[in-house]
């Protein structure tokens, strides 16, 4: 036994940073797209070598239409490294997309004749720029159905009346697929003069309202039998009982909800620029669908799950400080 261990000053072992669990199903997914890349794109990469004289298996196009796409992998090994490089994949690979991320907001921005460092303003061929636009109608569409589903859940515990017929009526709602039913949203407004961010938002009101009407209203009724008894005691009114117990109660199923209703608001912005097509990640995707881009979808896709992913952050942020102000576990 050494001086050191004798001591009681022997090294520690080292220890390993823990690794998230989140990061081997990011890479256990972008592998996996990199094999679903191949077979897709398979026969387009054959098509482009054989354009810069290359050998192909077999030769004739015509054949090699008729062949399955794993059938053109397993002939053709040494051309599987151009299925990831091909102009118009049908599903790029990933450095693709990160390469059309950075081309599409750091690049525009910066490089482009339109950008902000050459133009003083954002390029409207930004991802920053359409992602903006969307984030306006999703903030407004989340604010209108975040305020009609808290009013709608406070009426429905307090009256009988509404929750045996409002409640049918806003399930129902939500059956209707918002991608027929957005279009006729913007033709009525337009044709009331209403156009713009409004429809958008009405949009995303529409399907932001459903989920913070459900959790409100678990929420409402949250408190038990002998918490209400308690406040009859007091004597208190309707009114009182709302602001001191219930409201109290329903704040944790509220962000709840509030998550659910923030994607929901995003996904309904996106659809509502569809018909629209003036700006907004849903008509760059619709853009890049028209031209055959499908690494510019699957950026605007990206971005679009990105904020998604940041606004719900935000969200379980303010939940955090909230309950922890409230008194409440987190």
């Amino acid at each position: 036994m050494s001086e050191a261990v004798a001591e009681g000053t022997a090294p520690r072992p080292h220890r390993r940073l823990p690794i998230p669990p989140v990061v081997p199903m990011i890479v256990a997914l972008i592998a996996l797209w990199y094999v679903a890349a191949v077979p897709m794109n398979i026969k387009e990469a054959l098509t482009q070598v054989e354009r810069d004289g290359a050998v192909v298996s077999p030769e004739s196009a015509v054949e090699r239409r008729d062949m399955s796409n794993w059938a053109l992998v397993a002939r053709n090994p040494q051309h599987i490294a151009g299925s990831w490089a091909t102009a118009r994949p049908r599903l790029p690979a990933p450095h693709v997309v990160v390469e059309e991320l950075y081309d599409s907001t750091i690049g525009e921005e910066v490089n482009g004749r339109r950008g902000l460092v050459r133009s003083g303003s954002l390029s409207n061929r930004s991802l920053v720029y359409h992602g903006l636009v969307t984030l306006n109608a999703t903030f407004v569409g989340f604010l209108i159905g975040a305020v009609l589903g808290v009013a709608l859940a406070i009426g429905i515990v307090h009256s009988r009346v509404m929750d045996m017929s409002v409640m049918p009526w806003a399930i129902v709602s939500q059956t209707i697929p918002i991608v027929a039913l957005a279009p006729m949203i913007i033709v009525v407004l337009y044709s009331i003069g209403v156009q713009g961010l409004i429809p958008k938002a009405v949009i995303s009101a529409y399907l932001s309202f459903f989920p913070v009407v459900v959790g409100m209203v678990k929420g409402l009724r949250a408190p038990d039998g002998m918490q209400l008894d308690l406040m009859r005691t007091y004597n208190a009114d309707a009114r009182t009982v709302l602001q001191k117990l219930r409201l109290p109660s329903s704040v944790p199923y509220l962000f709840a909800s509030l998550k659910i209703a923030i994607a929901a608001s995003l996904v309904g912005a996106i659809v509502g620029e569809l018909p629209v097509q003036r700006g907004g990640l849903g008509a760059r995707m619709l853009a890049g669908s028209y031209y055959g881009q499908t690494a510019q979808i699957w950026a605007a896709l990206l971005t679009a799950a990105a904020l998604a992913a940041v606004l719900v952050g935000l969200l379980g942020w303010l939940e955090r400080k909230t309950l922890a102000r409230m008194g409440m576990q987190t």
